[in-house]
């Protein structure tokens, strides 16, 4: 098994990092640093899954972080990402080379675009070997900087605390833990669908015995509908406030609220109304025609059956 030996340097010698016996110098500063990381909500449930799989005898466990980047290298867009065993004890720190190598290759075979980005660990505060791993995943990210991702899965205040940082070499000598981890913006970005399923998974937190019933079209129709209204009457109140004067004005409200307003096409009342209730008889026809398909088919086969 080929493993990532990871040694603090004493105070007598340099640093060392070790690829099976072999030593390797200091990664060197990226060519370009990231300023912005958006972050699919999968990549954390991976990580408190593969958190709660975890070893009895591990305090935290590390992974590869999976993405894109835009062209300059500024913007990361982490979409996945894997565990890798490793071995951690006072003095060092092992990781399985050999399992992060098949586990890429794998990912590359089924996802052709995503590239290491960075790496991820869990915990409360930085890990006194997390400068000579952020030396690995540099390397491995190269040219690019390496994003790390910090998550306190303790959620003592009953929130999951994120971590996005990148590192930054300091000093005059090119070792690897001389790095300074600084944060890095983040956002969490899902489509419509991981929304729903998100909302699902709130739903059923709040039930008490910890069972979401999924609702129907319709009643996620209405439910969807109820809460546009309420936006609707928010966005209505706000403007009120501000055309009497009791609200001071914000430009960026404002800004957002003439893009929404652009978007919004002219079209008369009446016209509406008649192009809705148009596509409205075409989709009940349509479901109309499925079920006598359906009814249809039913009966085909039964009689197949008698014959």
């Amino acid at each position: 098994m080929s493993m990532l030996h990871l040694n603090l340097p004493s105070l007598a010698s340099g640093s060392s990092v070790k690829t099976g016996g072999a030593s390797s110098a200091a990664a060197g500063t990226a060519n370009s640093t990231t300023q912005q990381c958006y972050i699919h909500p999968v990549v954390l449930f991976s990580i408190l899954d593969h958190f709660l799989r975890r070893n009895d005898s591990q305090d935290r466990v590390i992974g590869t972080l999976l993405g894109v980047r835009s062209d300059d290298g500024r913007v990361v867009e982490i979409r996945s990402c894997f565990a890798v065993p490793h071995f951690e004890t006072e003095d060092e720190i092992q990781v399985d080379m050999e399992h992060h190598g098949a586990m890429f290759a794998l990912h590359k075979r089924a996802n052709t675009r995503e590239q290491i980005v960075g790496w991820y660990a869990t915990g409360n505060k930085l890990s006194k070997y997390a400068a000579l791993i952020q030396d690995f995943y540099s390397r491995e990210a190269a040219p690019f900087s390496a994003v790390h991702l910090v998550v306190d899965t303790d959620m003592s205040d009953g929130q999951l605390p994120i971590q996005c940082l990148h590192g930054s070499p300091i000093g005059i000598g090119a070792h690897p833990e001389n790095c300074l981890f600084l944060p890095l913006p983040y956002e969490l970005q899902y489509p419509d669908a991981e929304l729903s399923a998100l909302q699902t998974a709130t739903d059923s937190a709040d039930a008490q015995d910890g069972v979401a019933v999924l609702v129907s079209d319709m009643e996620q129709l209405e439910k969807t509908i109820d809460e546009l209204r309420a936006m609707l009457e928010r966005v209505t109140t706000y403007v009120h406030s501000v055309c009497d004067g009791t609200t001071q004005p914000n430009n960026v409200v404002g800004k957002y609220l003439m893009d929404m307003l652009a978007v919004v096409p002219k079209i008369d009342p009446k016209q509406f109304s008649t192009l809705f209730q148009t596509h409205l008889q075409d989709i009940l026809m349509v479901a109309y025609l499925t079920n006598l398909t359906r009814a249809q088919l039913n009966i085909a086969d039964r009689l197949q059956r008698i014959v």
